[in-house]
């Protein structure tokens, strides 16, 4: 079954698009056949991998408005078994545009379902990577999403900007998606000289439990460097501690959908 994943945190900065490219390419590095939709409109992960956040036809925003098809707009990417659908700055005014149509938080969903056995079919994972803040586009995905992946940057007020996302996570699963789950939650720009680091991350596995993964993203400037390139760092420097860790958390990834797959089996 394909999943949709929704990286998502409300907070700007916390690593979510550095997420979305590093993982999807690991994944796909280890086989799995992975699909991106940029949802945010400054469009980073559309340049992370190299493609153009100003392609006037194929982007989310012509999806959404129905202007595109599905099969219109996915692109390759540069790496085997990795596609994605790209941004646009149009995105940023669908709020406004739509402001009187009551059915607006189910597009995405609509287009996605609808294609779940045909075209999408093929995907394990469609990852959708989210604005930094709990607008229309963010809702929009959380209804489309089958699980959430919260990146969590290791500083002081991470923890309590998290305990506001839950309660949205709750309202929609309330309202608009019951079956919406936290896949897991990642801890990001983890520096093991901060004591501050180690105290978010006891922290975070005291309050979510096995759902933090055992794998943590360390602060490293390869990271920040790869997007420029127009590729993952995974690509861009396989060697580094950022590659290292996301190749890590993708084999994490991976092992806990089997682990469950076996255990729902039972």
């Amino acid at each position: 079954m394909t999943a949709t994943i929704s990286v998502i945190n409300q907070k700007g900065g916390v690593g979510k698009t550095t997420t979305v490219i590093n993982l999807a390419a690991s994944l796909s590095i280890l086989g799995q056949n992975n699909l991106v939709i940029d949802l945010d409109p400054q469009g980073n992960a559309t340049t992370g991998f190299g493609k153009s956040n100003s392609d006037e036809d194929k982007n989310i925003y012509n999806l959404l408005i129905k202007k595109i098809s599905l099969g219109k707009v996915i692109q390759k990417t540069n790496i085997q078994n990795l596609d994605i659908i790209g941004s646009h700055v149009n995105l940023s005014g669908l709020e406004v545009e739509t402001a009187n149509d009551s059915k607006r938080a189910f597009v995405l969903k609509e287009i996605l379902s609808s294609e779940k056995s045909g075209l999408l079919k093929k995907y394990d994972n469609i990852f959708i990577d989210c604005p930094p803040s709990l607008s229309l586009l963010t809702i929009m995905s959380l209804v489309a999403s089958d699980e959430l992946l919260v990146p969590l940057q290791t500083e002081f007020f991470a923890l309590e900007g998290i305990t506001q996302l839950v309660k949205t996570i709750d309202r929609i699963k309330e309202n608009l998606n019951p079956q919406l789950s936290i896949r897991g939650i990642l801890l990001t720009m983890f520096d093991k000289r901060n004591k501050l680091s180690t105290e978010v991350d006891k922290e975070a596995r005291n309050y979510f439990k096995d759902k933090v993964y055992q794998t943590v993203i360390q602060r490293n400037v390869r990271l920040s460097e790869a997007p420029s390139h127009g590729l993952p760092c995974v690509i861009y420097d396989k060697n580094c501690v950022g590659s290292k860790s996301y190749l890590k958390l993708a084999e994490e990834f991976k092992k806990k959908v089997t682990l469950r797959a076996q255990h729902e089996s039972y």
